[in-house]
């Protein structure tokens, strides 16, 4: 297996070396063949993009192509993205990775990486991208530390999502979905254009059984936008949506046994932490654009996004459907952006700002009193935790390009955060606190333009997490994990090195565009709990634990040997490592009460106390982060057989990887193949697309996600059995309408 692999590294690697090395005119390019320099926005509908002019290593995806995928979560597009590895959950929930940040958490935590919707980096309460599919305009990815444009949890890139507008939307569409466990879709947009405004709402209602037991999920969604245009060079732009979206399980089993005898996850002695997840949200923003003289733009965007989320933690193992604690956690931010660009044709510039004022409420309460981790201050209705979080963000920013010379442009970026958190806690007053910090972040680019069709790129990026309320004042709420806090600890930072070079050839008689990357990718001062991940040792606190190091080569290819057909491809190869972490300890049951050699025995931190557990100390510098193959290949090849149809072949497969931090248990890898049909044509005088949809065709049996971090059976030995398991549904099958008129 592992020969296989490097063969395919190997192979791939030769070919994009060839499209290097392959005649080409090397004629330098002058400033007016390159184009007027522009700089780069972080905010709504970037005027200026122009990828050939950008030092960093960028995907992007098109509204359209994610309305002709018809898929049911964001996770089947972002595959097609070489570096991000991403956790499914329920419906249409997904937590996203770059480059092996954040891989080896799988609760609520920050996932490393900015998810901004229409210029606001979003968190929700969960750590994932929850977002509507029908109303995605464009995904945008940048690879890479990315605070010098979105600020806090940028540490390994971001991923911008901007939502539908304009007279693209004129008109009226109504679409309808079915397919396996349940799955069900229907939506109905209207929309208008005229020569003073254009505006559209839109409604829309995913929902599914789900394949596991209580996985079903349900997304109900009202959005829209009105853009009024003021003159002919300015605009004003108003977005809303409303989404009310509920999910259970997501069907996770533990250990290897149950995998392969119950996957359905039917056997209810084993429920998700968190559960019956209840979720309202809204965005509301209101966006200035100016185009004035000489290339210069203002923009100003003002916007609230809030987020009222009710679940339940902590499922008792005595009654099948109990749950200790009911969550109630309502956040809002609101903020202001501003932007002033100016475009030329040897220099361009932007200066900006970026204010926050969030608010995070926490309320938990008792809902059962049964279990074994309640103790006996436990009254159900009474509460458990109350707390609020203020955080305030004062940023500036700007970005600043320029020629030195008339084929190479360099890119300079600079983002100042201040960063004030204040902590109230409503049951216990010695625990509010207040703590603030002040990070820098910046990138140095470089482009290179070698001739007409080939472009050289490269950049350092800086990228930085500060640390969360929890970590600084509290400790963890969690009965299970008990974690000190610290008030003492310092922001996690990123460093990234980026080379790649963008190149259109013709390689064997074949049109081929490539863009490669080789990169390295160093997190310091990463933030944990000293004792180890989600370990309930009674002396364990926050604190900046290691460091890890990404390195790895990122290849996408787009290939046209006829109108007929085309292919598309994107391979990643992932190495990434611990450098520092020896303080992870691996808690196990004692064997007849006696804990194994080089263990040492410890209290729980959770009621009853006499039981004891046994900690193994492990060094885990120079093993692998948990969950990051190290190589990841998609190829979709489309075909059009006939006017009108289009046949998409899809194959996806990654290499093994580990599920733990250890590197004890390994998880083999998988191949999947999909396949999806479209037809478009006019009947009537309206456009109709039908589709039908295929994954997993073969039906491949393997995991969706697979976790460890300690003997979760309690019966002293850590092994296959203990780890949580997400076995994979099989061959699905989605078929659906829409018709536009």
């Amino acid at each position: 297996m592992k020969k296989n692999r490097s063969i395919l590294c190997k192979s791939l690697l030769s070919i994009a070396i060839a499209g290097v090395l392959s005649p080409l005119s090397f004629t330098n390019l002058n400033a007016e063949e390159l184009g007027v320099i522009s700089v780069e926005s972080s905010t709504i509908g970037d005027r200026f993009e122009d990828k050939r002019l950008e030092p960093s290593s960028v995907s992007s995806i098109s509204g359209d192509q994610v309305d002709r995928a018809h898929t049911e979560n964001i996770q089947q597009m972002l595959q097609s993205i070489p570096g991000i590895t991403t956790e499914v959950q329920s419906g249409d929930s997904v937590k996203i990775h770059i480059r092996g940040v954040e891989n080896q958490v799988y609760m609520g935590e920050k996932p490393g990486v900015a998810v901004v919707i229409d210029g606001v980096p979003v968190f929700e309460r969960t750590g994932r991208v929850n977002i509507d599919l029908d109303n995605i305009e464009s995904i945008r990815v940048v690879k890479g530390g990315a605070s010098y444009l979105f600020g806090d949890d940028a540490l390994s890139g971001a991923v911008i999502i901007t939502t539908k507008k304009g007279a693209g939307q004129a008109g009226y569409k109504v679409a309808a979905e079915g397919g396996s466990f349940g799955y069900q879709k229907g939506l109905a947009r209207a929309g208008f254009a005229n020569d003073n405004a254009s505006g559209h709402v839109q409604v829309s209602q995913r929902k599914t059984d789900g394949y596991y037991d209580d996985s079903s999920s349900k997304a109900d969604y009202i959005n829209g936008k009105l853009q009024y245009y003021i003159d002919d060079s300015s605009d004003l732009q108003f977005g809303f949506e409303s989404a009310d979206r509920s999910k259970n399980s997501h069907g996770a089993v533990k250990g290897v046994t149950a995998a392969a005898t119950d996957p359905t996850s039917i056997d209810s002695s084993y429920d998700d932490y968190a559960n019956h997840f209840k979720v309202k949200l809204q965005k509301l923003f209101l966006t200035y654009n100016r185009d004035m003289a000489s290339g210069t733009n203002l923009m100003v965007n003002t916007y609230s996004f809030s987020d009222d989320t009710n679940f339940i933690t902590s499922p008792i193992d005595t009654i099948s459907d109990g749950y200790n604690y009911d969550n109630d956690y309502a956040q809002v931010q609101r903020g202001v952006k501003a932007e002033y660009r100016v475009e030329g044709e040897s220099f361009a510039w932007m200066a900006a700002t970026d204010l926050r004022a969030n608010t995070y409420d926490n309320h938990v309460i008792f809902g059962d009193c049964t279990g074994l981790w309640s103790g006996a201050g436990c009254v159900v209705g009474n509460d458990y935790g109350k707390n609020k979080t203020d955080e305030q963000v004062v940023a500036f920013y700007g970005e600043a390009k320029f020629r030195p010379v008339s084929d190479w442009l360099v890119t300079l970026n600079g983002r100042t955060d201040t960063i004030d958190l204040g902590y109230t806690d409503y049951l216990d007053s010695s625990l509010s606190a207040d703590k603030n910090f002040n990070v820098f972040s910046s990138r140095l680019g470089v482009n290179y333009a070698a001739s007409e069709k080939m472009d050289y790129y490269s950049n350092l990026s800086t990228g930085f997490r500060a640390p969360s309320v929890t970590q600084l004042f509290v400790g963890s709420n969690s009965p299970t994990h008990k974690t000190a806090a610290n008030s003492n600890l310092t922001p996690e930072t990123t460093l990234n090195i980026e080379f790649g070079l963008r190149r259109k050839a013709t390689i064997m008689g074949i049109p081929v565009e490539m863009d490669a990357a080789i990169f390295q990718l160093n997190r310091k001062d990463h933030i944990q709990a000293s004792a180890g991940q989600y370990t309930t040792s009674a002396d364990s606190q926050y604190d900046n634990i290691g460091d890890m190091q990404s390195r790895g080569l990122e290849l996408t290819m787009l290939g046209q040997p006829s109108k007929k057909w085309n292919w598309d491809l994107a391979y990643t190869y992932l190495n990434a490592v611990y450098t520092r972490y020896d303080e992870f300890n691996l808690q196990t049951a004692p064997i007849a009460g006696v804990c194994p050699a080089g263990a040492t025995a410890v209290a729980n931190s959770y009621p009853p106390y006499t039981v004891t557990n046994c900690l193994t100390p492990y060094n885990n510098a120079g093993n692998q982060v948990p969950r990051t193959p190290n190589q990841h290949i998609n190829l979709a090849v489309n075909m059009m057989p006939a006017f009108g149809w289009m046949v998409t072949a899809e194959m996806d497969a990654t290499s093994s990887y580990y599920a733990d931090e250890i590197n004890q248990i390994k998880i083999g890898g998988h191949q999947v193949v999909n396949l999806l049909v479209n037809n478009e044509r006019k009947i009537a005088g309206y456009n109709w697309r039908f589709f039908a949809r295929v994954d997993n065709l073969l039906n491949e049996s393997f995991y969706n996600t697979a976790r460890g971090s300690g003997d979760s059976n309690d019966d002293g030995v850590y092994d296959a059995e203990d780890i949580s398991l997400v076995v994979n549904p099989g061959r699905s099958y989605t078929a659906g309408l829409t018709v536009n008129f």
